[in-house]
């Protein structure tokens, strides 16, 4: 049995979509479980959910509740009513193709622990939307990661979207609860720790809708960048050196600029400007070649939103790593919840 989990809060705008996804697979109905769980949304999420499940009385649906309203004790909710064998994730925010859960059930069955594929971002509607996406899907942006990419199968040191075997989660215990975000990273951390490998299959497509606003995306950015230093301070050695570029842009600025201002030497600070410059100009050109004709115009915005993305995220990572020695203190005394135990 696959165990397919949704953790959503106030995703009414996208669940509908993504069910009708579900709906479409090609992988058998009576050997699939929906655990779909609401952290305490404040839209039509939950509504959405209930009816989507009384609509559907031949398939296996269980409505959860979140009360601790993020996205790691909503994993954990979901961990410990799952029955399957194969447990597979993915963000209300996604689309997926029809075979989505077929191709990832038959990479477990062929012997891999943890498989997925490239997330690709999808265009939202809208001159905006499909600007900021471009900016998302930028290398420069921020579409570094081997997931976000195509490439030939292999093992890569991370995966979104994931499929995973049961003993995985039997082996290394659930989210960390006290962690906003990056609950990823901390327990693919544990799990690359405990011998299991991130298989990478391009076959296996899946779509990510992002921010169709530049206040919600920088918004985001922000709390990814805060959280990625907060969670230095409970396991350091969960991230790699591209979490820190932006910070490291953002400090490498601030010295310049305290060199200019106070001792009037202006060269690193005009040296760093004009490098970042080129950089941007450079990948918004081609961010232009995968526009479509009517946004591409307004490709002359992108370095300006490239900047602001940047900076959000790397002020975010320098304020969480300046508050990680507190964070660490306060939550000394923390036990792991462990949702799937080994048997069960």
């Amino acid at each position: 049995m696959v165990s397919f989990i949704v953790v959503a809060r106030n995703a009414d705008k996208y669940l509908p979509d993504l069910f009708s996804d579900i709906l479409a697979q090609d992988y058998p109905k009576d050997n699939l479980e929906l655990l779909l769980v609401d952290s305490c949304s404040q839209d039509k999420s939950k509504e959405i959910m209930e009816e989507f499940a009384a609509d559907h009385p031949n398939l296996m649906v269980k409505v959860l509740n979140n009360q601790g309203k993020i996205l790691a004790s909503g994993w954990n909710v979901a961990l410990a009513e799952a029955r399957g064998d194969i447990i597979l994730r993915v963000d209300a925010h996604s689309r997926i193709p029809d075979d989505f859960l077929s191709s990832n059930v038959r990479r477990i069955l062929a012997g891999e622990q943890i498989v997925g594929g490239p997330v690709i971002s999808k265009s939202p509607r809208g001159l905006w939307g499909n600007l900021l996406s471009l900016a998302e899907k930028s290398k420069f942006g921020g579409g570094v990661a081997a997931f976000r990419n195509l490439g030939p199968s292999r093992y890569i040191d991370t995966l979104a979207y994931a499929a995973y075997h049961r003993k995985v989660f039997e082996a290394v215990g659930g989210y960390d609860e006290r962690l906003v975000r990056s609950e990823d990273n901390e327990i693919h951390y544990r799990m690359k720790q405990a011998g299991f490998k991130f298989f990478f299959d391009p076959a296996i497509r899946s779509f990510h809708i992002p921010r169709s606003s530049l206040g919600g995306l920088l918004k985001q950015k922000y709390g990814n960048g805060l959280w990625i230093g907060l969670t230095m301070g409970i396991q350091p050695r969960c991230f790699v050196m591209r979490h820190f570029t932006p910070a490291i842009f953002v400090g490498a600025a601030i010295l310049a600029f305290i060199l200019g201002v106070g001792w009037s030497f202006w060269p690193p600070l005009v040296l760093l400007g004009t490098l970042y410059g080129l950089a941007a100009f450079v990948f918004t050109v081609v961010a232009m070649t995968q526009a479509p004709s009517k946004v591409k115009p307004f490709c002359i915005f992108l370095p300006a939103i490239f900047l602001l993305m940047h900076l959000t995220y790397g002020v975010g990572t320098l304020i969480g790593l300046m508050r990680a020695p507190y964070f660490r203190w306060r939550n000394r005394v923390y036990k792991l919840p462990w949702p799937i135990k080994s048997g069960k």
